[in-house]
């Protein structure tokens, strides 16, 4: 056996780890939002006679389903799941469209934004989030040098978003269209793509959201209520000044766990949509900074491992690791701005802790394929340090070490991904002569 084949056998008996910081705080979040979603739904689980904990055991088993899908993705390959990125989007559009045909969609209170599975209802858009940034991650990955250097390449990913949003708008579903659309601006700004040429799409797509926004009557009704809620307490500013008592009444340290009085009836989607309001009432104000802090730390913890990736190459996994951050940074931040009526009362849900069947099954396999994602990189990682080490120890001078041949060629091959190697031209990589590096929304 030759010495370049024993080392590549060595590289691969190396094995990674899964980030300790991702784990650990998805577990936590997990957690809490099983023991509030219990404390805030039992009085709604009474009033519709379903049995104290109806809600409490419905959301353990889609927790737990959620679970088995983060650890399927966590022991799936990234470039398998990066193969099948083109058939992730007709995902995306065949999920949107199956929700208008009948037998299928399923509607409730006006919103056509369900798939009936027989034993429950699905909410198609949660799944299009993840299948969504896995393509887009592709596409950025495949045509990082064209996005930022021509228009064509940058307003294609931007088409495929309002094409999406389209199909949104139709259910009618505003809150995940805008949140799909500021993915998209995040994850190219991330990519490298260059910021004067995004101003031009942004101010066509920030008035188009305007128009859309006071289209109807009930979302101009949520806006005007925003900002002054009292005026209207028992029509249009219910949700919003319940949940402002909610949060009053918790002040510093809450009335305690299970004493919460507005989550009796007065609450409206207590263990959904305003169940952080429940968190300020019970917790009280150290309680939701607790539930900031860990959302930070989870969102700044992605984007650190994207930015890992990115340095060693490894740009789908990066990209990746950016779109799961921007989707949960984004989406606790109108749900926590909506409870604390900072922001006009929108349905998203606090990720990992509000009551939700779609919404706990695709963060938890969103956080899997994170995981996967830190796995890969602590992998890559091990095998550079390897070969480094090796590198040095076979040198014969200590002034100027030089790595062997095979070495220097695995220690590349370990750092970078297919599209930055030495192989042949292939659809979608750079004709530029030069590699133009992402520059995370640089001016240049």
């Amino acid at each position: 056996m030759s010495e370049s084949v024993r080392q590549a056998t060595r590289l691969d008996a190396i094995t990674g780890r899964f980030d300790p910081w991702v784990l650990g705080v998805a577990g936590v979040l997990a957690c809490l939002g099983v023991v509030m979603v219990g404390s805030s739904s039992i009085a709604i689980a009474i009033d519709y006679d379903l049995g104290p904990f109806h809600y409490l055991v419905r959301h353990v088993l889609f927790l737990v389903g959620g679970i088995g899908l983060a650890i399927w993705l966590m022991r799936t390959d990234l470039k398998t799941i990066e193969q099948h990125s083109q058939w992730l989007l007709l995902g995306c559009f065949g999920l949107l469209v199956a929700v208008f045909v009948p037998g299928i969609g399923h509607e409730v209170n006006g919103a056509r934004r369900w798939i009936n599975l027989g034993v429950s209802n699905f909410q198609a858009v949660e799944a299009v989030k993840l299948l969504y940034i896995v393509w887009l991650a592709s596409y950025l990955k495949r045509y990082s040098e064209e996005v930022s250097a021509n228009w064509p390449a940058m307003l294609k990913p931007l088409g495929v978003a309002v094409a999406l949003v389209a199909l949104m708008l139709l259910q009618p579903d505003f809150g995940s269209a805008s949140l799909i659309l500021a993915i998209t601006g995040g994850m190219l700004v991330l990519g490298g793509v260059n910021m004067p040429r995004m101003f031009g799409p942004v101010m066509v797509l920030l008035p188009a959201l305007a128009v859309v926004a006071i289209a109807e009557p009930y979302r101009v009704r949520r806006l005007t209520s925003f900002l002054d809620p009292w005026a209207d307490p028992f029509n249009s500013g219910y949700q919003l000044t319940n949940a402002l008592m909610a949060v009053g009444r918790g002040e510093w340290l809450g009335v305690g766990l299970g004493g919460s009085v507005q989550k009796l009836s007065y609450l409206p989607e207590a263990h959904t949509d305003f169940i952080l309001a429940v968190i300020g009432e019970e917790l009280g104000f150290v309680g939701v900074c607790v539930v900031i802090a860990l959302y930070g730390l989870l969102v700044g913890r992605a984007l650190w491992i994207g930015l890992k990736c990115v340095d060693m190459r490894r740009h789908f996994s990066g990209y990746c690791a950016f779109g799961i951050a921007l989707w949960i940074g984004l989406q606790s931040f109108v749900s926590i701005g909506v409870n604390l009526g900072l922001l006009p009362t929108k349905g998203l849900t606090l990720p990992l802790i509000s009551s939700g069947g779609s919404s706990v099954l695709m963060t938890c396999a969103a956080i899997g394929l994170l995981l996967r994602v830190s796995y890969e990189l602590d992998r890559a990682q091990r095998q550079v340090a390897r070969l480094r080490g090796e590198a040095v120890r076979e040198t014969p001078s200590p002034v100027a070490p030089v790595a062997p041949a095979a070495a220097r060629a695995q220690v590349a091959g370990a750092a970078a991904t297919p599209s930055t190697a030495a192989t042949p031209s292939r659809r979608g990589t750079s004709r530029l002569r030069q590699r133009v590096e992402p520059t995370l929304g640089g001016l240049a």
